[in-house]
């Protein structure tokens, strides 16, 4: 069986979106999904599979979760293999060790062009710094995201995909609960 790591974006974040982790564990149970585990309540899902991988998998939880409990909300999911490289790709070793909460990875959708991303690079106004590497994007926020003008919507409108973001240390907890 695959070991995948799903975020959904967007979920009990500021009361938009609620939808209890339990429930989310229930469903992947339901949908026959095996050993379904959570972190935290921002929507971060563990479990194994043996069919769908991949965007045929995202697209299958996007509507099934959905139906079900009546909540639209973009998957991004990866497999353990996936998410150990996004470990090991970290361009930002330093940073990550001296303070994971300000650094971020961007998960995306689709793998965006080498266009796009020099575009993003040169709308940034701030001192952050943005590196991409295939469907992920890993920046520092040396001064935090709430008052960066860096920000999703720029990401997902400069880069032409989806997105979700998660800190350093969340990024580490979800390869240690998938790595168990």
């Amino acid at each position: 069986m695959t070991i995948h790591i799903a975020l959904l974006r967007g979920i009990n974040v500021g009361g938009h979106k609620q939808v209890a982790m339990a429930d989310l564990r229930g469903l992947l149970t339901r949908l026959g999904f095996v050993d379904a585990r959570s972190l935290l309540q921002s929507g971060n899902l563990v479990f194994r599979s043996r069919a769908r991988t991949g965007a045929q998998l995202e697209r299958f939880l996007e509507a099934e979760t959905e139906k079900h409990l009546g909540l639209q909300a973009d998957f991004f999911v990866r497999t353990v293999a996936e998410w150990d490289q996004v470990l090991v790709g970290n361009p930002f070793p330093k940073e990550a060790g001296r303070d994971p909460g300000h650094l971020l990875v961007m998960f995306l959708k689709d793998a965006p062009g080498v266009k796009d991303v020099k575009a993003l690079q040169a709308a940034i106004r701030g001192p952050e710094v943005f590196r991409a590497k295939s469907r992920h994007a890993y920046i520092i926020f040396p001064n935090g995201t709430g008052r960066s003008r860096l920000t999703g919507a720029l990401i997902e409108k400069t880069l032409g995909t989806r997105a979700t973001g998660r800190n350093w240390n969340t990024v580490r907890k979800l390869g240690a609960l998938a790595n168990l």
